[in-house]
């Protein structure tokens, strides 16, 4: 059953009254229906491209965060083999919000990080709705030294709101573990590649983002924070987060001008939920192409080029 978003209302009745004429054709098989439906397959197909063909930044956001949007373990599943998760930070405890470890991509050894929404209420709860604490990060820290030392590549996908802002997550010091797990990215001497497949939020975001190579799905977004906290700041009302969006300029098309990401993964028509396969492939299709620009690169010349990278963001000259 598909999930729709609230600006494809319209969609969902078109595509509904196709199922109905369908289920009622099955019931009685003396029904001829096909024509019909497959008229309402044409104009819920139009509408489809009319309404994906030009998404306001507000609607971006709501795709990114579509439950159906397939999220780190269902990558992990289809793009990698032998994945072994590493658990834990050796110091608290172990975030499930974060999963890591070691695997393969194309039957050559990876680390691969990345944030867990969950697909469930259950799952959700457990994952805290990807949002990591401060042990979540250090596990990170950990899976990336662990790279580091045996060469490997690393592999992140990013996809929460932010990092969480509880009390027992700010005792434990979750803006130093941000600051820290940034940090290592920008220390290790492997290639490091991220992908934001979904929701890329703040500095919880940046802390596994800090890469060679930083590559968005099409209709995912990044940002110093969300429109609705940036609404609620600005303007003292939540409500105004259209407006934020539009603002903050957190989509892939934008941060691609601006230089922080540099490619665009194309999602199939409705977005990465609607054709899940189709869209983790892509992913995986840009991961080859990175891993091989980097792979040739020394250490030093990996570490060199990805703080020149952070430096000139926001300089003149961006687009060298």
């Amino acid at each position: 059953m598909t999930n729709y978003l609230d600006f494809e209302k319209p969609l969902a009745e078109i595509e509904g009254k196709a199922s109905e004429l369908r289920a009622l054709a099955r019931e009685n098989e003396e029904m001829d229906v096909e024509a019909e439906a497959s008229a309402l397959d044409q104009k819920a197909a139009k509408l489809l491209t009319d309404l994906y063909v030009n998404l306001t930044p507000w609607r971006k956001c709501q795709v990114a965060r579509h439950a159906d949007r397939p999220h780190c373990q269902d990558y992990i599943n289809a793009l990698f083999t032998e994945f072994t998760p590493l658990a834990g930070d050796r110091n608290f405890a172990d975030d499930h919000a974060v999963m890591g470890g070691l695997a393969r991509f194309d039957d050559k050894p990876v680390v691969v990080i990345g944030h867990e929404k969950g697909n469930d209420t259950k799952s959700r709860i457990e994952r805290n709705f990807g949002m990591a604490r401060p042990e979540g990060y250090r596990k990170a820290i950990r899976l990336m030294d662990l790279a580091d030392r045996f060469g490997l590549p690393i592999i992140s996908l990013v996809d929460t709101p932010g990092a969480y802002p509880g009390k027992g997550a700010e005792e434990r010091g979750q803006s130093e573990a941000i600051a820290r797990s940034t940090e290592k990215c920008l220390q290790v001497k492997v290639p490091v590649i991220s992908v934001i497949i979904g929701e890329g939020g703040s500095g919880g975001a940046v802390a596994f983002a800090t890469a060679n190579r930083v590559a968005m799905l099409e209709h995912s977004v990044y940002s110093v924070i969300s429109p609705e906290g940036c609404a609620s700041i600005l303007w003292k009302d939540a409500e105004k987060m259209r407006e934020a969006a539009e603002a903050l300029r957190l989509t892939a098309q934008d941060l691609r001008e601006l230089g922080v990401c540099d490619s665009i993964i194309e999602e199939p028509l409705g977005g990465a939920h609607r054709a899940r396969d189709v869209a983790m492939q892509a992913v995986g299709g840009t991961l080859r192409t990175f891993l091989s620009e980097l792979t040739p690169q020394s250490g030093d010349e990996l570490v060199s080029n990805r703080r020149k990278k952070y430096l000139a963001i926001g300089s003149t000259g961006l687009a060298a």
